[in-house]
């Protein structure tokens, strides 16, 4: 990418600068958002049956475990518990970032909604907001049909239910996804404030962080030619990148240099971090991790682990011969990067990768080539045996 983001629509596309621009382009999205909504009421469907017949609640199960309980606890009480655990860990609420946990203290401040019944709503509105944003990147780069398809394969994940729980990955992709969106359009104040927002959802908001400054980079800085830099700066489009620029970390290191402080200690968030047992070590303890499923009864398990990565990094690879926009291939290539570099609990691996939604480009493609029977059947199917999953997940006994 060299020069700044063009802000005009491709040969064909429609204008969203106009007056009527939300509303032209909620018209354009509601096939794929109805897709999208019956999919996951689906998958809300099929965890109800399962659930009554296993005597448990789909809406607690949703709503009222695992990082759920944390989220709504902060927004009751606000910060300062922390669990001891016999094994030594200690977990602080510290871990978690605000937006959510704000947003359910207001809803709930405002309806008679208690904290978690205000979290599912959070992300089951944030969801349709990321389902937008997804699509509106698709539609931008691809045409319509690879937005539809897009949205629904984000939909039909195998962890897909987790969209619809009281967790923060609905909203951090949701921001993320129209964040992105703002880069391609030339929105550069907008996507700062984006960034921002999603810097104080969840840890990996590093990743927009990353795709507005490296986009910002790239758009002044073309070509390597540095000397120009300057002349770049002084008018008034730059100062419009600038800005975003300069907004877009607020969000998430306000959060952290604020848990620093609350801690007296500059690695205070880390400190937390690894409290859980959570961190970053290049990726060696999952490699570890996976050798040792390898290496004895859990052989099937670590080698559909191992493929799951290879299919990841393959299909990556792939967006980048394909010369997908910079923003995207930035924060795609952060998300996934975080997630595997990861250590800790890591059954959750398959939940930090859901905000990774530009790797399924590709394979959005092939589907929007198919006919429109076969491309339903094939995510119609798929969606199914989600929704199965999801329930089968849930009604387990370890946190996605």
């Amino acid at each position: 990418m060299t020069g700044l983001a063009q802000t005009d629509p491709p040969a064909g596309k429609h204008d969203d600068r106009t007056g009527r621009a939300v509303p032209t382009t909620l018209r354009r999205a509601a096939p794929a958002l109805l897709a999208y909504t019956g999919t996951r009421l689906l998958g809300v469907l099929v965890l109800a049956i399962w659930s009554s017949a296993t005597g448990k609640s789909w809406h607690t199960l949703l709503s009222g475990r695992w990082d759920a309980v944390w989220y709504s606890r902060i927004a009751e009480e606000g910060y300062g518990y922390t669990l001891r655990l016999p094994d030594g860990s200690v977990h602080s609420d510290l871990a978690f970032f605000p937006l959510l946990p704000w947003l359910e203290r207001l809803i709930s401040a405002l309806t008679p909604l208690d904290a978690a019944a205000a979290g599912l709503a959070v992300s089951w509105l944030a969801s349709l907001f990321a389902a937008w944003g997804i699509f509106a990147i698709g539609d931008r780069l691809r045409g319509r049909r690879v937005g539809t398809a897009l949205v629904v394969l984000w939909a039909v994940l195998p962890v897909s239910i987790v969209q619809s729980m009281a967790y923060s990955e609905s909203l951090f992709t949701a921001l993320a996804a129209w964040a992105v969106y703002a880069l391609l359009t030339g929105r550069w104040v907008w996507a700062g404030s984006l960034a921002a927002l999603a810097g104080l959802t969840r840890p990996v908001g590093a990743a927009v962080i990353a795709a507005v400054w490296i986009t910002a980079a790239a758009a002044l800085l073309p070509a390597g030619r540095w000397r120009l830099a300057w002349r770049r700066l002084v008018g008034r489009e730059h100062r419009r990148v600038l800005l975003g620029v300069a907004l877009a970390p607020l969000g998430w290191l306000g959060y952290v240099v604020w848990v620093g402080v609350r801690t007296g200690s500059v690695t205070g968030y880390l400190d937390v971090q690894g409290g859980w047992r959570n961190g970053f070590d290049g990726g060696v303890a999952f490699a570890r991790f996976t050798w040792d499923l390898l290496a004895g009864p859990g052989f099937a398990a670590g080698l559909a682990m191992l493929i799951g990565v290879a299919l990841l990094i393959w299909v990556f690879i792939r967006c980048v011969r394909r010369r997908d926009p910079l923003p995207l291939l930035v924060y795609a290539g952060v998300v996934l990067t975080l997630a595997l570099t990861a250590k800790g609990y890591f059954g959750s691996k398959p939940r930090l990768l859901l905000p990774a939604f530009p790797i399924l480009l590709p394979l959005a493609a092939a589907l929007a080539r198919l006919r429109t029977a076969r491309a339903a059947l094939i995510l119609g199917s798929v969606g199914l045996a989600s929704a199965a999953y999801g329930a089968f997940w849930l009604n387990g006994t370890g946190p996605p």
